[in-house]
């Protein structure tokens, strides 16, 4: 994994460079200290990009039972804590269109006090669940530096809202 360093932007975040899955589930690791109960993570990136290998990352941080596996099919998924913390709430919001109305059925507002919920595909759904979240944005490296591996990923993490102010998202 590069070195960690900061976009060009003073508001986009954290940017860093991964050459792998296990360093995608190794940044899940490091991100998931960094959590607590109430927290919203909100995952952007096309098939394939390692969403939810960043999310079984968190999983393992936050140290909860079950395989962190895609919720494609069944929408979410909670993970309890093995360890006495949040449970983890893993949602796909993929095929979800209609936006918070569908996610409120989900009922995610009554997790989200006590457990940290990682949404794939929010973006434009899940912002008015809180006003303080973690976006994470995965890009497949293009151009030249994806011709030396096809499993480069450039990934942006970007703390929105009072809560990610001086987190620690600068240090991952």
């Amino acid at each position: 994994m590069e070195a960690p360093h900061s976009s060009p932007a003073a508001d986009a975040g954290t940017r860093l460079t991964l050459n792998s899955p296990s360093e995608m589930q190794e940044l899940g690791r490091r991100i998931a200290k960094l959590l607590r109960p109430g927290d919203l993570v909100m995952l952007t990136g096309e098939l394939g990009a390692g969403k939810t290998t960043l999310t079984r990352g968190l999983g393992e941080g936050l140290g909860v039972r079950g395989a962190v596996t895609s919720p494609t099919f069944v929408i979410a998924r909670v993970h309890p804590s093995l360890v006495g913390g949040p449970a983890l709430v893993h949602v796909d919001a993929y095929r979800l269109g209609g936006g918070l109305d569908e996610m409120e059925d989900l009922d995610l507002d009554v997790s989200l006090p006590e457990s940290v919920v990682v949404v794939e595909w929010g973006e434009g759904k899940v912002e008015e669940l809180s006003e303080d979240r973690l976006q994470v944005l995965i890009d497949r490296a293009v151009g030249e530096t994806a011709v030396d591996s096809d499993d480069r990923r450039i990934v942006t993490i970007t703390g929105i809202g009072p809560r990610w102010a001086g987190a620690g998202v600068e240090g991952l």
